[in-house]
């Protein structure tokens, strides 16, 4: 038994190894004075979106933890980007995995999902997911990856090429190479936990500042210091915002959260695709436009620096949904006053 769980984690090795590192892009059609906003493009990894990263380490977690065995089913409750790249390392390793979601996920994840050879158990409303996914687990003598509750401690924060240093090292040669302020928004709250932890290890200047969408308590949590809080739906920005306080969500290494509407979400999302070609998903939308907040704060304080934020995923998952008007203006409603204001930005091209 502890020879196939070497195998598996050296086969998990051997694919990081094959894999490079992922874009960090400018978007210098931004014409901000004196401030420069970059994209980290994580849509560029073998399954698509940041959520690898975040696979990997909790797949090494479970393993190196004994969690895993070989015939071990692995049980995730997922939206989606989470559960396509835990089925993508389920396969590698040959175990079976379910993922349970909202039956309103999109159908591409879906398709992703089966496509490696996992299977998919849904639920009438995302509050119900955790409970479902503990009871699938159960019933099938398997193992809840529990990304909610693992993620912030899965993957090292001091560094051993995490999201954190991967940015910080790639901003080395730019013209501000330490960014005034790292945007993110939180699903889980693990890629919030590991950049915040870093920042500190590292004794950085850089502010963390979290994004949130609407019908998520994370926002409200981080300002009234309510970690008890609870919601009655999900959140319509696929990937990020919670209906409770999830135990990742490590509130003391934020610096700031942003509120954001679904509505300013998607819009930000196409005004990137429309105005630079860049099409990402929703919660891009969300961190975008949380980065734009932050450059027109820096530019009525007079200050100069860099911001950097992450496109989560591609926008190619969401062309039936987040970038069909129709879809839209059903489940979230009109997104022109937030396009008005994006069309004000100055442009440089």
């Amino acid at each position: 038994m502890k020879s196939w769980v070497t195998k598996a984690i050296n086969t998990i090795n051997a694919d990081y190894q094959r894999s490079a590192d992922t874009h960090l892009i400018k978007l210098a059609q931004i014409a901000f004075p004196n401030i420069d906003i970059y994209l980290k493009d994580e849509s560029t990894h073998p399954t698509g979106s940041l959520k690898h990263r975040l696979a990997r380490s909790l797949f090494l977690y479970a393993l190196c933890n004994g969690k895993i065995v070989e015939g071990t089913t692995v049980v995730e409750a997922s939206s989606g980007s989470t559960a396509v790249s835990e089925a993508y390392f389920a396969k590698m390793i040959g175990v079976p995995f379910v993922a349970v979601m909202p039956r309103s996920t999109a159908q591409s994840k879906i398709a992703l999902i089966e496509r490696y050879d996992g299977k998919c158990h849904f639920v009438d409303c995302p509050t119900q997911m955790h409970s479902e996914a503990t009871k699938v687990a159960n019933d099938l003598n398997g193992y809840f990856m529990d990304q909610f509750l693992y993620a912030e401690r899965a993957t090292d924060w001091r560094g051993n090429n995490n999201i954190a240093e991967s940015i910080f090292d790639q901003m080395k040669a730019e013209p501000h190479p330490v960014p005034h302020t790292v945007v993110m928004s939180a699903g889980t709250g693990g890629t919030s936990a590991t950049i915040g932890r870093y920042i500190r290890y590292k004794g950085l200047a850089s502010k963390l500042v979290v994004v949130d969408p609407e019908y998520s308590v994370f926002f409200d949590s981080f300002k009234n210091r309510d970690y008890t809080l609870t919601a009655s739906r999900g959140s319509r920005i696929e990937g990020i915002g919670r209906p409770k306080v999830e135990a990742s969500f490590q509130h003391d290494v934020i610096d700031e959260m942003i509120a954001v509407p679904d509505a300013a979400s998607i819009a930000t999302m196409r005004w990137l695709n429309n105005t630079m070609g860049i099409k990402a998903g929703p919660s891009t939308g969300t961190n975008l436009w949380g980065a734009l907040n932050v450059a027109q704060q820096m530019i009525k304080s007079g200050e100069s620096g860099s911001i950097v934020t992450l496109m989560c995923d591609s926008g190619e998952r969401y062309a039936n949904t987040y970038y069909d008007t129709q879809w839209v203006e059903q489940m979230v409603g009109s997104t022109q006053t937030y396009e008005d204001k994006l069309s004000k930005i100055e442009l440089a091209y």
